[in-house]
C-alpha cells in the first residue's frame, strides 16, 4: 500500500514451507472460470457449470414462510429490527429440519443473542453436532494420528460462520445473512445443497441487539465490539468466543458497513501481523477473495481491495478468528451511501460466494486447517516466530521481527497483589484453548527475559505459570504474551500494542531454551470475584459532552464500575453541575471528552461550584479531556503541551512512587498505555513518571517515533487543591477496560487515602497551568499524517485534493498534519480517510506515520 523504506526480512526454512503449502493449497482450489487468465491460444471459456452459486435458479420446498409472509415486507426492503430479526430466525427454525436455534449471550440490556446452527438433518441431532465437535477438535490437536487427521478430511465437514452487524449502525450484514439461513432452511436446488451437504453453517445475524435498537456503533456500555475480541470485557464477545471454541470456525464473515457506495472485500491491505497462519492467508486472497472479485466482476458491481482494512490489530472480527482458529476471517464492507435493498444484495451476494467456494473444497479445507496445527506445533517446538513480510508490494518491510527463539512464557505468580492479574491472563488463555502448566520446583532458565529487560540466567520459583509455545495455538500464544507487537509499517488502522502481561502489569517473560521442567497443567481459573475492598465514596461520573470520544471513554468507566468494581454512582453532564447536583458527590471522576466545550456549557455557574466543591475536599479524578478541564479550572499546577511525537497507540514502562496511596498494589513499574496523549509536567506531585530515554527502565511495545518527549514527564499527577485532591492522568487509564494495570491506579485514585504531607500549589502555577491548557487544540477523532519536511510540499497536495482541513505542525526534520474529524465518525465511515493511504503512495510519499481513527 505505501512504499516505506526498511529492510526486508530474510525467509526462514519454516516461512519457505508455509509459503509451499500455500501453493498447494491454491493449486488444490477450485477457482471460478471466470478467474482463469486466457493464454493465446486457449479456446474460449466454458460456460458456467451446471450448478453455478449465483446463476443457478432457487427451488424452495415451502416449508419456510418467506420473511414477508412472517414480517411483512421482503428483507431489503428496510433494515428489521431486533425482535423482528429473532422472531424470523426462530420461525425458519421452527419449519425446517435443517436449522436449530438457541441463544448464545445476552447483552447489558437483556437482549439475546440469538443464532442457527444449519446442516443436514442428520448432522443437527444430538449425536451429529457431538460428532462435528469431536471431529474439529481432533483436526485442531496436533498430536491427533494422521491416518485419523486424513479420515476426518475425508468425510467430515468444515464449520463455517456468518455474521453481522457488530456495529449496531451497520445493519445490511443483518438482512443478509436471515436471506443465507432462509435459503439454506428451505431451497431444494443444487446451489443449496451443495452447501448443505459440505459444510456445518452457524448463522448469527447480529453481534450487537443493543447498538442496532439505539442505531449506535458502540454497544450498551460504549464499547466498539470489532476492538474487543482478546479482552472479551463485554457479554456479548464473551458469549460468541465461547461458542466459538465449541464450534471452531475454518471460515469467519464479518459484515460491516461503510462511507461511500463500494464494496470491500480481501485480500487486506499491508501490515497482516507476523504470526497470522500462512494458509490462511491464502484461503482469503486466493479462495474467498477470487471468487468475489469474479462474480463482482461479472456482475459489474464496484468493489475494492488491498487498501485501508488490514489483519494487524489482535482484537477484530477478522484477525482474532484467523490467529487463534487458523480461520479465514474477513471482514466484508459495503458503503452505506448504497440504497438498502442494493446493500443487501450485496452483503448476501459475498456471504452466499464464499460458502459456496468454502463447500466446494470442503476436503483440501480441512486437510490444510489439520495442516496449520501442526506446523503451529513444529515452529513453537523449535522456538521459531513468524517473521514480518509484505503481502502488497512494493511496501517494505520497516521493523523486523527480532531473530530471536522463544520456546517458553512463563508468569510470575509471586506476588499477591498481582494475583488476580495473573489468573486473568491464566483463564484467557485457556479460554482459548491454550495448555497452562505451573511449576512444582524452581527452574533456572539460563536466558530468561523478562519483559522490556535483557536476557539474564534466572531462577525462577515453584508456582510459576509456564506456556509451551509447542502448541497448535502456538499463533495465539505469541499474539498474547508478546514484548512487541512489531508493527511493520508507520501506518495504524489500530493500536499497536496489546500484550496481556503488559496491560495486567504482571512479571514474566521469554525463553528460547530447551528446558525440561517439573510442571504440572492447572485447571481453568474461576473468573474474578466483582467487587471492592472497604467503604465506597459517593462517586459522580461527569460526561463532558456526548461526543463518540466522551461516550467511549465515560462507557468503559461505566462497565469497570458497574460490573467488576461494583461501585455506584451517578452520571452527571456539565448542566447538572450547574444546576447543584455536586451535593453530596465525595469523588468527582471525569474521562475523556471535549474539555473547552465542557468548560463552555458548566458557564460561570458550573465552573464556581466544580473549583469550590473540590477546594472544600472534594477528590477530582480526571484523564485526558477532564484533565484539561482541571487545569481550565485553575485545579492543578501540572502544565499540558500537545504532542510532538507519533504514539498511535503503545504501551510504555512508567515508574510509580511508591509513598504514593495509588500505589497500593501496583509496585515501582507499570505499562501506561498512550495514544497521542498531551504531555504533562509538574513540579509536584508526580505519582507516575515516565524513565528518561537512557534509563535501563525505558522500554516501549508497539510503534513510536517521538516518544523521547515524554522522558522525565508525568503520567500521573496527584495534588492538593484547598481542602481538596486532584488526580490526573495524562492518559486513559481504563482503555477499553483491558488495560488493568493501570486501572489499579485508577481504583486506588477513587478507593484509596489522601496522600500526607502534600505540597499545596502556588496560585499563579496554575493560572499558568489553565492559560497552557486553553491553548491546546480541540480534535474529536482526528486522522494523523507525518513525513518528513521534504515532503510537506507533497503531503499538502494531497490533504488539499480531498478537501481536509488540518492543523500543520513542525518539529525538527517532521512535519505533522492532524486532520480535525469534527463527526468523530470512525475511519470505514469517513469520507476520505480509507483514500489516505492510497493518495500518499501515488504521491511518492514515505510518510513517517499514517494514523487513521
Amino acid at each position: 500500500m505505501l512504499p516505506w523504506s526498511g529492510v526486508r526480512v530474510g525467509v526462514t526454512l519454516c516461512l519457505m514451507r508455509a509459503r509451499k503449502l500455500v501453493a498447494s493449497v491454491v493449486a488444490s482450489l477450485a477457482v471460478p472460470a471466470a478467474l482463469a487468465a486466457p493464454a493465446v491460444a486457449r479456446p474460449p471459456a466454458a460456460p458456467a457449470a451446471p450448478c453455478d452459486p449465483t446463476r443457478t435458479e432457487p427451488v424452495y420446498r415451502g416449508e419456510v414462510p418467506s420473511p414477508k409472509e412472517v414480517l411483512g415486507f421482503d428483507l431489503g426492503e428496510r433494515q428489521v429490527g431486533v425482535a423482528e430479526s429473532d422472531r424470523y430466525l426462530e420461525t425458519v427454525a421452527a419449519k425446517s429440519d435443517r436449522v436449530i436455534s438457541g441463544t448464545l449471550a445476552r447483552t447489558a440490556r437483556g437482549r439475546p443473542l440469538r443464532y442457527a446452527v444449519v446442516g443436514r438433518p442428520e448432522l443437527l441431532s444430538k449425536a451429529g453436532l457431538a460428532r462435528v465437535r469431536r471431529d474439529a477438535g481432533r483436526l485442531r490437536d496436533p498430536s491427533t494420528p494422521e491416518h485419523l487427521a486424513r479420515r476426518i478430511a475425508e468425510r467430515g465437514v468444515p464449520i463455517l460462520w456468518v455474521s453481522g452487524n457488530v456495529h449496531g449502525n451497520e445493519p445490511s450484514g443483518t438482512d443478509a445473512a436471515l436471506k443465507v439461513l432462509r435459503d439454506l432452511g428451505d431451497r431444494a436446488d443444487c446451489a443449496a445443497t451443495t452447501i448443505l451437504n459440505n459444510a456445518l453453517v452457524i448463522v448469527l445475524p447480529s453481534q450487537n441487539p443493543d447498538g442496532r435498537e439505539a442505531g449506535t456503533r458502540q454497544n450498551a456500555y460504549g464499547f466498539d465490539m470489532n476492538r474487543d475480541w482478546f479482552a472479551r470485557t463485554q457479554p456479548e464477545t464473551d458469549g460468541k468466543l465461547a461458542m466459538l471454541n465449541e464450534y471452531p470456525p475454518a471460515l469467519y464473515i464479518d459484515a460491516h458497513e461503510m462511507g461511500g457506495d463500494s464494496y470491500f472485500f480481501p485480500p487486506n491491505a499491508d501490515p497482516i501481523y507476523h504470526e497470522t497462519p500462512e494458509q490462511a492467508i491464502g484461503w482469503i486472497n486466493d479462495l474467498y477473495g477470487a471468487a468475489m472479485a469474479a462474480e463482482f466482476q461479472r456482475q459489474g458491481i464496484d468493489f475494492f481491495n488491498r487498501d485501508v482494512y488490514d489483519l494487524f490489530y489482535q482484537g477484530y472480527g477478522d484477525s482474532v478468528p484467523t490467529t487463534a482458529f487458523h480461520a479465514a476471517g474477513m471482514t466484508f464492507e459495503k458503503g452505506a451511501g448504497s440504497p438498502y435493498p442494493e446493500r443487501v444484495r450485496e452483503q448476501y451476494l459475498t456471504q452466499w460466494v464464499t460458502l459456496s467456494a468454502a463447500a466446494r473444497n470442503r476436503r483440501s479445507i480441512l486437510s490444510q486447517w489439520r495442516r496449520m496445527t501442526v506446523d503451529a506445533h513444529e515452529q513453537g517446538e523449535a522456538g521459531t516466530l513468524e517473521p514480518n513480510q509484505i503481502y502488497n508490494p512494493p511496501n517494505q518491510i520497516d521493523r523486523p521481527v527480532p531473530d530471536r527463539r522463544v520456546r517458553s512464557y512463563f508468569l510470575r505468580d509471586d506476588d499477591p497483589a498481582k494475583r488476580d492479574e495473573v489468573r486473568l491472563i491464566v483463564r484467557r488463555l485457556q479460554r482459548m484453548g491454550v495448555r497452562v502448566e505451573k511449576l512444582v520446583k524452581p527452574l533456572t532458565v539460563p536466558d530468561f527475559k523478562p519483559y522490556g529487560r535483557p536476557e539474564a540466567k534466572t531462577t525462577l520459583p515453584a508456582g510459576t505459570y509456564r506456556i509451551s509455545m509447542a502448541q497448535g495455538q502456538k499463533h495465539w500464544i505469541q499474539a498474547m504474551l508478546n514484548e512487541d507487537a512489531y508493527t511493520p509499517f508507520p501506518y495504524f488502522y489500530d493500536v499497536t500494542a496489546w500484550s496481556l502481561p503488559l496491560l495486567g502489569n504482571v512479571s514474566g517473560g521469554s525463553s528460547g531454551a530447551v528446558l525440561r521442567p517439573r510442571a504440572v497443567p492447572v485447571g481453568t481459573p474461576p473468573a474474578p470475584r466483582p467487587g471492592h475492598d472497604g467503604k465506597a465514596p459517593k462517586i459522580g461520573v461527569l460526561q463532558l459532552a456526548e461526543t463518540p470520544s466522551a461516550r467511549e471513554s465515560t462507557g468503559w468507566l461505566r462497565h469497570r464500575l458497574d460490573r467488576e468494581w461494583r461501585l455506584p454512582f451517578t452520571l452527571l453532564s456539565p448542566a447538572d453541575v450547574a444546576a447543584g447536583k455536586l451535593d453530596g458527590i465525595e469523588v468527582l471522576v471525569t474521562p475523556n471528552g471535549p474539555a473547552k466545550t465542557a468548560h463552555e456549557e458548566l458557564g460561570d455557574t458550573g465552573r464556581a461550584a466544580l473549583q469550590e466543591w473540590t477546594r472544600n475536599g472534594g477528590r477530582y479524578v480526571g484523564w485526558q479531556g477532564g484533565t484539561e478541564l482541571a487545569a481550565l479550572l485553575g485545579l492543578t499546577t501540572a502544565t499540558l503541551a500537545e504532542p510532538t511525537s507519533d504514539i498511535p497507540g503503545t504501551l510504555l514502562r512508567v515508574k510509580v512512587d511508591g509513598t504514593s496511596p495509588l500505589s497500593a498494589g501496583v509496585g515501582p513499574t507499570a505499562w501506561n498505555f498512550t495514544s497521542y496523549d498531551v504531555v504533562m509536567r509538574a513540579s509536584s506531585g508526580v505519582v507516575v513518571s515516565y524513565p528518561r530515554p537512557d534509563s535501563p527502565d525505558w522500554f516501549v511495545s508497539g510503534f513510536e517515533r517521538g516518544a523521547a518527549e515524554l522522558g522525565g514527564t508525568a503520567a500521573v499527577a496527584d495534588q492538593p487543591v484547598g481542602a481538596g485532591r486532584s488526580v490526573l492522568f495524562a492518559a486513559e487509564p481504563n482503555f477499553r477496560a483491558f488495560t488493568d494495570g493501570t486501572a489499579k491506579l485508577l481504583a486506588n485514585a477513587i478507593l484509596g487515602p489522601n496522600p500526607a504531607n502534600a505540597q499545596t500549589p502556588r496560585a499563579d502555577s496554575t493560572a499558568k497551568a489553565a492559560q497552557q491548557a486553553a491553548a491546546l487544540p480541540s480534535y474529536e477523532s482526528p486522522i494523523r499524517v507525518s513525513v518528513k519536511t521534504a515532503d510537506a510540499a507533497k503531503a499538502a497536495g494531497v490533504l488539499r485534493s480531498v478537501g481536509a482541513a488540518w492543523t500543520e505542525r513542525r518539529t525538527g526534520d517532521v512535519v505533522h498534519y492532524v486532520i480535525d474529524n469534527p463527526r468523530g465518525l470512525p475511519t470505514d465511515h469517513h469520507p476520505f480517510a480509507g483514500r489516505l493511504p492510497s493518495l500518499i503512495r501515488k504521491a511518492g510519499i514515505a510518510p513517517v506515520a499514517v494514523t487513521l481513527p
